[in-house]
């Protein structure tokens, strides 16, 4: 059975009583769990995202590919100055991404932003969070909430759900990543690094309570409440042997400058941190603009070429420059005037659709005036990838209503290497982020019909 018939099931199954009772289930389980984004439910609709067995398949394989490229980009950047120079690193990044981490990958922890029409074709890769990937700790306890809903308990006589846990694999890569930096198997003090009034402390409160059901010491600690003396960092309640980070690099330096303890630490080799400074790299956007010149065919092999052609949209620095579009040369600034309604302006290195601007919702006048801030900070022009939709249902007062909304799909990478795991955002707005303030988080199953 094809998954439009298992939507079609579920939403059969969702009369305005049975929705009701679903609904508040669902309300009272985030206020319980602390499932909110700045003060808001993390999730406002009542069914999940369905995903066929065929396609997460096809995701993880095409995924595999494109990481592989994203790899072979980072190696050639550490090895090479002029490759470096096109992913647009300030000074300081510069220092700090040749500091050895001790371990071998660059984002042990990390997440592909992408859109994706249909079973095995419409895949497109259009982010990178190579530096702190939100969202899986989320994602588990929501996948937990939702099989425990009233409306779960028909749907699963017919259909067998599975679901796609993340932080599993958060917590083997931090791990690993120790093993391998200390060459030890004692288990670590972990120490969620992040600021305190971030509006994801819910999801470090869930995870510090999973790694304390594996048996592992971890505190939430502000980078404001860590002190390094004696070749130790410590928190507010004692030694940090590995950082997880979430804090990111930029506001570290930011706030703490280059002389910060933690970043004394790191560079010390006094305490293990996941991810590390190199992570700066892919996760900067100008990573996809690496990938799609045809400047750097020479870097990729030709799986990874036809990976690239096939799954990352056109992207360029913008610059003063020709380049190609389509095969065709092409003057990219007067270009990316004239073809506002089919691209996006994305500075460099932010987070949470900061600084994002959408040509088609864009009039001309503030278009060119974004191209100008384009040439004065890193960003990139990204063409416009194709939207998928799906209908959801929602509450409207004690009536259930179904309306279309536009959903991503974010699979979380384990080790720079493969996908395991996979969070979808919904939104009625083109700019689908929930920390840029609108949206709802969904849990992704896949789905199958019994036999």
């Amino acid at each position: 059975m094809a998954l439009p018939d298992a939507v079609e099931a579920y939403n059969e199954l969702l009369t305005d009583e049975l929705a009701g009772e679903s609904q508040a289930q669902l309300d009272a389980q985030q206020q319980m769990r602390g499932l909110l984004f700045g003060g808001r439910p993390l999730c406002t609709v009542l069914r999940p995202r369905f995903m066929s067995d065929v396609q997460y398949k096809y995701l993880q394989s095409r995924a595999a590919l494109v990481l592989r490229a994203f790899g072979s980009a980072h190696r050639a950047a550490m090895e090479e100055k002029t490759v470096r120079a096109q992913f647009g690193l300030f000074d300081w990044e510069e220092q700090l991404i040749h500091h050895d981490p001790g371990f071998r990958d660059a984002s042990p922890v990390s997440r592909l932003d992408a859109f994706f029409l249909g079973e095995t074709d419409g895949l497109r890769f259009t982010e990178y969070n190579a530096e702190t990937p939100a969202g899986a700790g989320y994602n588990d306890v929501l996948s937990e909430m939702f099989y425990g809903l009233p409306v779960m308990s028909p749907f699963l006589r017919k259909w067998d759900v599975r679901p796609l846990p993340a932080r599993h694999n958060v917590l083997h890569a931090l791990l690993d990543s120790w093993y391998q930096w200390s060459g030890k198997r004692d288990l670590p003090r972990i120490a969620i690094l992040d600021w305190a009034d971030v509006p994801t402390k819910s999801e470090f409160v869930l995870f510090r309570e999973y790694f304390h059901r594996q048996g592992i010491a971890c505190e939430i600690v502000d980078p404001a409440d860590c002190t390094y003396a004696n070749g130790r960092l410590n928190g507010v309640t004692g030694r940090i042997d590995l950082i997880y980070k979430r804090v990111l690099i930029t506001e570290l330096v930011e706030r703490g400058g280059l002389d910060h303890p933690v970043i004394r630490a790191v560079r010390d080799n006094a305490v293990c941190m996941v991810n590390p400074f190199r992570c700066k790299l892919l996760h900067k956007k100008a990573s996809l603009a690496v990938l799609s010149d045809e400047h750097n065919a020479r870097l990729f092999s030709a799986t990874e070429r036809e990976a690239i052609a096939a799954h990352i949209p056109w992207t360029r620095v913008v610059e003063e420059r020709r380049t190609t579009h389509n095969g065709q040369a092409v003057d990219l600034l007067p270009y990316t005037s004239a073809n506002k309604d089919n691209l996006v302006l994305k500075p460099n290195d932010e987070y949470g659709g900061k600084g994002i601007l959408l040509g088609w919702e864009t009039d001309q006048k503030a278009w060119d005036d974004g191209i100008r801030i384009a040439l004065s900070e890193p960003y990139i022009v990204q063409e416009r990838v194709p939207l998928p939709s799906e209908s959801f249902p929602s509450m409207v007062g004690s009536t259930v209503q179904f309306a279309d909304r536009m959903l991503d799909t974010a699979p979380y990478v384990a080790y720079g290497a493969y996908v395991d795991g996979c969070l979808t955002r919904l939104s009625t707005a083109a700019l689908l982020n929930v920390s840029a303030g609108g949206g709802s988080s969904v849990p992704t199953f896949i789905i199958e019909g019994k036999r």
